[in-house]
């Protein structure tokens, strides 16, 4: 025998036969083998400890010999080195890819900067969905600590300028100029009770829900990967998302999913018409 593979197929062979014994033999096999590991381990464990005070080179070469480094390693002496950090990154976001490419997205690794960092460009829909950073923090990020442990931060790099969802209404000073107006959209009968109207106005695309006098208005698109909502079902005030099941509250835009609201527009009632205001 002159290799691992041959050492470990004799040991299995032997395996095999003592399996077959009777309970009684077997522990019997079973209390002498664990009595021979043992002082095997403690003997191990004394050569060790002299060889680190003698010659740590010697040691660490002795341990490059495969039957020795199996040895040591099966007597828990050695700790089974981990992949290089770059190969199980890419391990962590080869995890992930099937589902983000589900959702025409992809990520690419944009840099590890030691010692904990890893950079990540998110590609495609999943760069600029406004759930990005669900993707990133329930998937990306759990998939990266999972496989490195000693990573702790993951960040998102784009090369598109940051986009603000938070329907806060402030604007870069550096963006261009924005006119708005208030532009007729519908009439009030035209929005069932309870129900949206889908209108297009603009170079908008909006529902617009109704509940008794009160009128709300947001863009038709979902906050998950901006597809149309209009078809989806209204129960209750929440529409579901005929794609993927994101709900929303209609009378305020919440998301009920995840923190992602829908975009919405002032609503003004003049008579039976209302108008919405929009950006041109």
């Amino acid at each position: 025998m002159t290799n691992l593979e041959e050492f470990v197929e004799e040991i299995n062979r032997f395996e095999a036969i003592i399996s077959e014994w009777d309970e009684s033999q077997r522990c019997v096999a079973v209390g002498l083998k664990r009595a021979i590991e043992a002082l095997h381990k403690e003997a191990l464990t004394r050569l060790i400890k002299s060889l680190k005070q003698e010659s740590i080179s010697a040691l660490r070469h002795a341990a490059d010999d495969e039957v020795v480094y199996a040895v040591l390693l099966y007597h828990d002496l050695v700790k089974q080195p981990l992949p290089p950090i770059l190969q199980r990154i890419q391990a962590a976001l080869d995890e992930v890819r099937p589902g983000l490419k589900s959702h025409n997205g992809d990520i690419e690794l944009v840099a590890f900067k030691p010692p904990d960092t890893v950079e990540v460009r998110l590609i495609g829909t999943c760069s600029s969905c406004p759930a990005s950073h669900l993707t990133l923090s329930q998937g990306v990020e759990k998939a990266i600590k999972n496989y490195c442990p000693e990573i702790t931060n993951v960040v998102a790099v784009s090369d598109r300028p940051a986009v603000d969802n938070t329907n806060t209404g402030l604007i870069s000073p550096f963006a261009p100029s924005i006119t708005t107006a208030w532009v007729r959209v519908a009439t009030v009968e035209q929005i069932p009770d309870l129900g949206i109207f889908a209108t297009k106005v603009a170079g908008h695309t909006l529902i617009l829900y109704r509940q008794g006098d009160r009128i709300t208005c947001y863009r038709n698109a979902c906050s998950h990967l901006a597809l149309p909502l209009d078809t989806g079902t209204v129960e209750n005030g929440i529409i579901t998302c005929p794609s993927h099941g994101f709900q929303y509250q209609l009378e305020t835009g919440e998301c009920l999913t995840a923190d992602v609201p829908l975009q919405s527009y002032p609503v003004q009632m003049k008579g039976e018409k209302v108008f919405v205001k929009l950006s041109r």
